[in-house]
């Protein structure tokens, strides 16, 4: 048995020892939840593993500011960036995490001291559990200065921090309890660490699909069932696209129901049924086939009733008497600026009109260009009203951010809803908007080096203090 093996096992006969002497005063499961969190810190991994993600948002930071094609990316935009990949390191740490928890202890042959504790076996995983997600809000706290950094003072700083945290407190517990479930039914890290690799790299597929296979309507299916896909999905919606929770919240679906699915089976199934060996009995394995049927239809039944269909009505409407005007007609700025406003939408007819839908277009006039998606360069893609009353009229305010430079023609389009099924609708287009975007870099990269550097050093700093500590503890003992 290797001098790890001893250690962890003399911790866990200490452990014991104290469970009896505390008797009800302590629960068991709070004992595990102390034992593994020192383990996890005081023993290296969950540092060295803390270090390696602060080293890599390091390099990020520095990469955004230092090119200068990613530095002309809107602060939004890198603030959802920096979100996306910081939960993605996080979520990877939490399963690495989750998989060592129980199939590690049957290598280590420190499973079987443990499940000698007077505890319910329930209480022993809830123990490890917690321990096995403490590094998130580690994570998380780390992340945040670079997320300050990249803002540049953007208000979406605020927002991308809280749906940061609120998701990542829901992928995060769910992906480490999906590492615990593999290492419950592995005998070996190998396996349990294999599998886990496997499924992570499962989720990441949907967003390795090309553009369009993304946007149909199978790839949004896709994405909107992928937890992680979801949610990236939500984040970018709200923080870089301007959309509000009301229209997106459907897609933070997944992610509870997937975290709801592996933290019940964790915890009601797996947990009771620890042993020695991996897995569960036979007998409880037939029980558990008509159960996880019931869970499937029912998630299937969940699925297929909230997911939003994707349907397209066509319409024909006569030509109304309407126009648009726009009260700017040209506009020279820096790349990362932002561009507001307004257009006048006047009925001079004598009837009142149809619904009315106002469409944002950007064309890019030099032919060599790239084609302009207005989603990602305005929060207002359209914009709705309701009938304009014979001579009334309704102002909207747009905004444009502009992402790249080059030379643009934005310009309105005003659509008469359908009046009818078998009725056409005759656009109105509104004058053009003439904008000239020069290239400006926004990040320096002399004074984003110190945050790129600091983290990890501070991080390594405590590492370093927490070896000290441990070395004159074992000096001592």
């Amino acid at each position: 048995m290797s001098t790890t093996s001893v250690v962890e096992k003399d911790a866990q006969e200490r452990m014991v020892d104290q469970a009896a002497e505390k008797g009800r005063s302590r629960p068991v499961w709070w004992l595990v939840f102390i034992r593994e969190l020192a383990d996890l810190w005081i023993g290296g991994k969950a540092l060295n593993m803390i270090l390696i993600y602060s080293v890599l948002m390091g390099i990020m930071v520095y990469v955004y500011s230092y090119n200068s094609e990613l530095s002309l990316i809107p602060p939004k935009e890198m603030v959802y960036e920096m979100l996306k990949n910081a939960m993605a390191v996080s979520l990877f740490i939490g399963l690495v995490i989750g998989a060592d928890m129980l199939s590690g202890e049957r290598e280590r042959n420190t499973l079987e001291s443990l499940l000698l504790t007077p505890a319910k076996r329930g209480q022993i995983v809830f123990g490890k559990f917690l321990a096995g997600i403490s590094p998130w809000p580690a994570a998380l706290l780390i992340a945040i200065p670079y997320l300050i950094v990249v803002s540049q003072g953007d208000e979406v700083l605020g927002p991308a921090i809280l749906w940061g945290a609120i998701t990542g407190s829901i992928l995060v517990p769910a992906y480490t309890g999906l590492g615990m479930l593999v290492s419950f039914w592995s005998s070996s890290n190998k396996v349990s660490y294999f599998v886990s690799l496997g499924v992570y790299i499962l989720f990441l597929v949907p967003a390795q699909l090309p553009g369009r296979a993304q946007t149909g309507a199978a790839g949004q299916f896709l994405q909107w069932v992928n937890p992680l896909a979801a949610v990236n999905h939500f984040l970018s919606k709200h923080l870089v696209n301007y959309r509000t929770i009301a229209e997106f919240w459907t897609w933070l679906i997944s992610p509870v129901a997937f975290a709801a699915l592996v933290l019940g089976l964790l915890f009601v199934i797996a947990g009771p049924g620890l042993r020695l060996e991996a897995g569960r009995s036979i007998k409880f394995l037939k029980r558990l086939g008509s159960r996880t049927s019931t869970v499937i239809i029912l998630l299937a039944i969940l699925i297929t009733s909230v997911y939003p269909a994707m349907a397209f009505q066509t319409g024909n409407t006569q030509a109304e008497n309407l126009s648009i005007t726009i009260d700017l007609d040209t506009a020279i700025v820096k790349t990362g600026d932002k561009v507001e406003f307004n257009t006048v939408v006047t009925n001079l007819g004598s009837s009142p009109s149809l619904p009315l839908i106002v469409a944002m277009n950007i064309i890019n006039l030099n032919a060599q260009g790239d084609v302009v998606d207005p989603e990602d360069w305005s929060p207002q893609r359209t914009q709705y009203s309701e009938s304009l009353a014979p001579g009334g009229s309704i102002s909207h305010a747009w905004i444009i951010n502009t992402i790249l430079d080059g030379d643009y023609m934005v310009y309105m389009v005003l659509i008469p809803a359908p009046g009818s099924e078998d009725a056409t609708s005759h656009p109105v287009a509104s004058p053009g908007i003439h904008l000239t975007v020069t290239k400006f870099t926004r990040l320096n990269p002399g004074g984003v080096l110190p945050y790129a550097i600091g983290g990890p050093v501070v991080v390594l700093i405590g590492i370093l203090v927490l070896y000290r500590i441990r070395r004159k503890q074992v000096d001592n003992d």
